[in-house]
């Protein structure tokens, strides 16, 4: 039987549920999303087994704050820090250069980053993809994460109704090249604010 817990309490059997190569539901501050550890092949499998999802269509790296972030990717371009600090956490997904092909289960080329604040205190990194169907809307309510979702998770954190926009993906890539950068999609945080933020580097 899935475990079902609150938010509250929460880090410790989500810890848990990762390290044994388990896969879990969890609130992030946009949508409600599927987690496993990214190091591991067959939790990766069931992950994307549960999404339906493409087996060639990379997932994010999901970090539960920016020092963890910072601390697994290692080095980084000052500008490319400077943006993942003025950035996250919050309803982003940025893209990264990844030369070095680290994560090699969650992209290639690019290496797509969250860091959310959800009061969980990790510091492991986690893949990420949203807890829908491929192609079905996204989940704002635990209701709404489909059933085959939710009963053949190992784990499932309920973090009451979320506010139900993904996240915007940004393609920071070239940033340490010519300072450029692209929204990929739409979504939580507006062009405009985004914007805004990124002026702000040097």
């Amino acid at each position: 039987m899935t475990n079902v817990v609150s938010v509250r309490g929460s880090a410790a059997v989500l810890r848990e549920c990762i390290c044994a190569g388990g896969v879990a539901v969890f609130p992030t501050d946009t949508v409600y999303g599927l987690c496993c550890d990214p190091t591991d092949p067959g939790a990766v499998a069931r992950l994307y087994e549960l999404k339906g999802r493409a087996a060639d269509k990379p997932a994010a790296l999901l970090c539960f704050s920016l020092d963890a972030a910072l601390a697994v990717l290692g080095e980084l371009g000052e500008r490319t820090r400077s943006a993942l600090r003025v950035l996250l956490p919050g309803p982003v997904t940025v893209l990264l250069a990844n030369d070095e092909r680290r994560f090699p289960l969650a992209g290639g080329e690019l290496l797509g980053l969250r860091v959310v604040d959800i009061g969980v205190v990790l510091e492991l990194a986690v893949l990420q993809t949203s807890a829908n169907r491929a192609g079905e809307p996204d989940a704002c309510r635990l209701g709404d994460v489909p059933s085959q979702i939710r009963q053949r998770a190992d784990l499932v954190i309920d973090g009451g109704e979320l506010p139900g926009v993904p996240s915007t993906v940004v393609d920071l890539s070239r940033l340490e090249i010519d300072s450029s950068w692209r929204v990929v999609r739409q979504g939580a945080l507006d062009e405009r604010a985004l914007a805004r933020a990124l002026g702000t580097i040097a």
